[in-house]
């Protein structure tokens, strides 16, 4: 795969796209590498888009089967307290018709892959699967490609655009994206709960097709600095909440424990009342103002998109799911220097919690156990593998995948 491009475009999100339909509408050859199976198959947020700024990339999109979930006729801001609130909305009849398509609810994963869709038909090349694992330099230090993991996969470019997250490894390498800073980033999560269309439409007062939006501001956040939100889909909703990382620490605050908390919330509970929880996600916002953007541009690159690093967010999804770990933002000595990492650490108050267990019983635990995502063997694989690859020693891992193994043999 070793080629030569106008540009490379590392992430298939809203802005690696929009990059890319710019770019391949003008005639540059340009390459879109995307870590996921499929562009959306990593990627959340709220689920609201706004239609201005869609048709500045895709004038017609509405024409082109954009797969909208709702249109947007209502806005709604809830102040509350613990046991109660009040509401304020605007509604207008020109979100129905003139003005239609300003702002709409839309699924990532069917969105993205439909806007990647638009970018290929204008010409660009999208790979998947893909993992840029480096920046290539000149001599004179001016970034010219990218490294990923295929074989022969250098890539080279007059440009490289990096919207795999503004805090994404790569960004960093280019020498002007520091370490965030717990205060200056958020963290959402969200749940999306499935409801019949028609019972949608009952709950909010709207017509097939159209949609509400609800921010909610109040006691919800425990006094931390943050917001809710419910947005209404097709046949679901999309129940949110967030704050500041910072404040999390602080308070010992459990994202998962404050929307179970929000969803028996007086307001909230009628408008999810039946529903059967479909997925559950997180993610990672800038919350640093003006002054934490950092140079955006540089010899041969370019930063943009998301404000959040998006394994971060798959981490955070998959080890809080369940409520069985308490996370901490520490600092953390590694050999490119010191670093703020996120981590989880045992939730002994956790039911399943079960203490201190010897390495035998621990290897016994992880040969049989398995979950919807695979198996425990095959997980301990997999972070043994990564220790080789990223050259680090780790004795008790050793030991306990030899235990296994042995379990597996007999």
């Amino acid at each position: 795969m070793s080629e030569t491009f106008d540009a490379v475009i590392v992430g298939a999100g809203p802005a690696g796209i929009s990059a890319a339909c710019l770019l391949a509408e003008k005639g540059a050859s340009t390459i879109v590498l995307e870590r996921g199976e499929y562009p959306g198959s990593k990627n959340m947020y709220g689920g609201v888009l706004y239609g201005h700024d869609l048709a500045r990339v895709i004038p017609d999109f509405a024409e082109r089967n954009c797969p909208i979930e709702r249109n947007i006729v209502e806005s709604r801001i809830w102040f509350v307290s613990q046991d109660g609130g009040y509401s304020v909305s605007y509604r207008d009849r020109a979100f129905e018709s003139s003005a239609r398509y300003n702002a709409m609810t839309v699924g990532r994963a069917k969105f993205d892959r439909w806007f990647a869709d638009q970018a290929k038909g204008k010409g660009a090349l999208l790979v998947c699967s893909t993992v840029v694992t480096d920046l290539l330099r000149d001599p004179a230090g001016r970034i010219v490609g990218v490294r990923t993991d295929r074989p022969e996969g250098d890539l080279r470019a007059r440009v490289v655009l990096l919207a795999d997250g503004v805090n994404s490894p790569l960004a960093r390498k280019t020498g002007f994206r520091p370490e965030p800073r717990p205060e200056h980033v958020a963290l959402a999560v969200k749940e999306v709960i499935a409801l019949p269309e028609e019972v949608v439409n009952e709950r909010f007062g709207v017509e097939s097709g159209d949609g509400v939006t609800v921010e909610i501001l109040g006691d919800i956040t425990q006094g931390m600095n943050g917001i809710a939100f419910l947005y209404t889909n097709k046949s679901s909703v999309s129940l949110g909440i967030g704050a500041n990382l910072a404040d999390f620490a602080r308070h010992r605050a459990r994202p998962y424990e404050m929307i179970e908390a929000l969803k028996t919330h007086p307001m909230v509970a009628p408008c999810i009342k039946g529903g059967k929880s479909r997925e559950y996600m997180a993610h990672w916002l800038a919350e640093g103002g003006y002054q934490t953007i950092p140079q955006l541009c540089g010899d041969g690159y370019l930063i943009a998109g998301d404000s959040a690093e998006e394994e971060s967010a798959i981490l955070w999804r998959r080890e809080m799911i369940r409520g069985g770990y308490v996370p901490a933002m520490l600092t953390v000595a590694t050999p490119q220097g010191v670093v703020s990492a996120l981590v989880f650490g045992p939730n002994e108050a956790h039911a399943d919690y079960v203490g201190a267990l010897s390495l035998e019983d621990t290897a016994a635990i992880i040969a049989k156990a398995a979950g919807v995502m695979g198996t425990n063997r095959d997980y301990l694989e997999q972070v043994a593998r990564q220790l080789d690859t990223l050259d680090i020693q780790d004795d008790y891992v050793e030991q306990l995948i030899q235990l296994v193994r042995g379990i597996g043999n007999t």
